[in-house]
């Protein structure tokens, strides 16, 4: 365990508590650890229960829905479920990011305790789910999570793991009363181009089931086509066409194990124009047909595919769409 002069919250390399699996409506797992820029994902993912995720040293960026936000250390990031994300890590002298990941879902309450609870996530919800506390509100938030550190090293009885359900809802409750207190504010990147690159991904995150085209995104940002294409690739390592039908194939994904919705409505509503066109691509990137992946009942990593030329994205014919 190593706690220094300036940390407030408390850290052991790989310590975790674990309550429950990821299928249990009742589920915690505190992750204390450190990454390194080599444990960086390729593409965005998601999951269907909360995350939240604590730096704790030095400095690194998240990624939600193709926004790009800095973080400082005793950042709280907050991430409903079903929301796409990835954390990245810089790749400068310090050996280890510590941060902290808690995952968590907690069962339908009913009534009056129900809407009490939603209170407390309402947090999650908010258009940017980030928080920067300073003194007396940072150090209370953190004093409970430090409780459930102390916690966890003790046998999880049934007791054991009440106590640790309550301090965390108490968090949560420090952070809902206090949102307005919140001093985060995104920061626009220095690199121009960079910025609105990352402009382009967000759009394409929440425009991903309309057409989406080189030609019309570069109008519409007021860049040129090739210059868009080089740029795109430089900053996010992913051609245009692949960044659109993997975050396409991402949303896909989530319908196919989290709801029934029959695959045509789930082809028409991210985005594809036909079932041979879902497949294909979906296919290309699962190594699975779409109604294998609902057969499996589990998330696959995406197959990062080679450079596609971006013309292609301008074309009429099926081949050449997103």
């Amino acid at each position: 365990m190593a706690m220094e002069p300036e940390q407030t919250l408390l850290f052991e390399q790989g310590y975790f508590i674990k309550i429950n699996s990821a299928s249990n409506p009742f589920y915690y797992f505190f992750d204390w650890d450190a990454r390194t820029a080599k444990f960086n994902m390729n593409f965005q993912h998601f999951h269907q229960f909360y995350e939240i995720h604590i730096l704790l040293n030095d400095r690194a960026s998240h990624i939600i829905e193709g926004d790009y936000y800095t973080l400082q250390p005793y950042d709280i990031v907050m991430l409903r479920p079903s929301l796409l994300h990835k954390t990245e890590y810089p790749s400068n002298n310090v050996d280890c990011h510590r941060r902290l990941i808690i995952n968590f879902q907690l069962p339908d309450a009913p009534d009056e305790l129900g809407q009490m609870v939603r209170q407390a996530l309402a947090p999650f919800d908010a258009e940017v789910p980030i928080y920067r506390f300073d003194g007396e509100v940072g150090a209370e938030a953190f004093g409970y999570l430090n409780r459930i550190f102390e916690l966890g090293k003790q046998p999880l009885t049934p007791l054991t793991r009440l106590s640790i359900h309550t301090n965390f809802l108490e968090f949560l409750c420090v952070v809902a009363r206090h949102t307005a207190d919140n001093r985060y504010e995104p920061q626009e990147l220095s690199d121009s181009i960079t910025q609105k690159v990352y402009a382009v991904a967000s759009y394409i995150h929440h425009h991903f089931a309309q057409e989406l085209s080189l030609e019309g995104l570069s109008k519409k940002f007021f860049i040129s086509p090739y210059y868009l294409s080089h740029q795109f690739r430089r900053v996010t390592g992913f051609s245009l066409i692949n960044y659109i039908q993997m975050t396409r194939v991402r949303n896909a994904q989530q319908l196919l194990l989290y709801t029934e919705r029959k695959i045509a409505d789930i082809t028409t509503s991210c985005g594809f124009t036909s079932f041979s066109q879902f497949n294909r691509v979906f296919n290309k990137f699962c190594h699975v047909s779409p109604s294998q992946f609902r057969q499996n009942g589990e998330i696959t990593p995406l197959t990062i595919l080679p450079y596609e030329k971006e013309p292609s994205l301008g074309s009429a014919a099926e081949e050449g769409k997103a």
